[in-house]
């Protein structure tokens, strides 16, 4: 392998945990990374002083003309839209603000800004970047930066004033049970008074059209899915770094479940049921 090739194999973990984090979609991340090394392969390496800094700006750019794309997709798209999840483990303690970043609870959050505002305050909060760096890869003066970085915090603070507990696989396992049964009590002692139930089915299966709210709501609507098919088959796993369980339904793989917790109960439920997204959870990505 040629130096060049090093330099971006020692980059592509956190590149493409970048353009995730501003797309909310493994697979389109993917292509930005992608067309990132085929413009690394015709540059002047010999000019380029930093390769981190080179493809950070190439990234952010790929990502930001790709982010258009998405918008206009996500236009059409029927029913509630979860990110694309993609199989990961919990990161270290050490590293709770990142590895905070990819869930899907905080991605749906961050959804909420604009892309280039996702773009600035990933690279200066979470990338650590310089605000030289950032400006020239948003096409912004630095003082403007600064100023999309302080507006994305106090948004995201607003938000998302703390991280939730860490999902306990426990709690998943309980609530699956308590469903299949149909015990209406016990699933709503699992559950938040506000709990929020978004079910992403894509447009070929049957989902929720809008955010279930409410304890008893969603565990009514939770029941009443149940009775659809027999579970045949359940695995645990992991998903943006949080507990998971996939769902097999009559010996297919159906959905998958995953959430938050607050207390011990569940404040936020996210049912994946989107065939095109569910593809992801095959690969184990290196992300940063």
């Amino acid at each position: 392998m040629s130096a060049p090739d090093e330099d971006f194999a020692a980059e592509r973990p956190r590149l493409l945990g970048l353009a995730y984090r501003i797309l909310a979609s493994y697979s389109d991340a993917e292509d930005v990374v992608q067309e990132a090394w085929i413009r690394w392969q015709r540059v002047g390496h010999d000019d380029v002083d930093s390769p981190a800094a080179y493809l950070t700006t190439v990234v952010t750019r790929l990502a930001l003309d790709r982010s258009r794309t998405i918008t206009r997709r996500r236009e059409h798209y029927v029913g509630p839209w979860l990110p694309e999840p993609i199989a990961i483990e919990q990161g270290p303690e050490e590293h709770t603000e990142m590895a905070e970043s990819l869930t899907l609870g905080f991605l749906m959050v961050l959804d909420r800004l604009n892309p280039t505002e996702r773009a600035v305050w990933l690279l200066a909060d979470i990338f650590g970047e310089p605000y030289a760096l950032i400006a020239s890869a948003t096409a912004k003066s630095e003082a403007a930066c600064r100023q999309i970085a302080t507006r994305a915090r106090r948004r995201l603070r607003e938000e998302r004033p703390a991280p939730p507990e860490r999902l306990d696989a426990g709690v998943l396992r309980r609530l699956l049970a308590a469903v299949a049964a149909g015990d209406l009590d016990q699933t709503l002692e699992l559950l938040d008074a506000d709990v929020v139930l978004v079910s992403d089915g894509g447009p070929d299966h049957k989902a929720a059209r809008q955010p279930v709210v409410g304890a008893d709501r969603v565990a009514r609507f939770a029941i009443n899915v149940a009775r659809r098919g027999e579970v045949t088959g359940l695995q645990e796993t992991s998903i943006n770094g949080s507990a998971a369980v996939v769902v097999e339904i009559d010996g297919v793989m159906q959905l998958v479940i995953t959430g938050e917790q607050h207390d011990g109960k569940l404040t936020r439920i996210f049912l994946l049921l989107n065939d095109e997204k569910l593809g992801a959870l095959s690969a184990h990505p290196s992300i940063t």
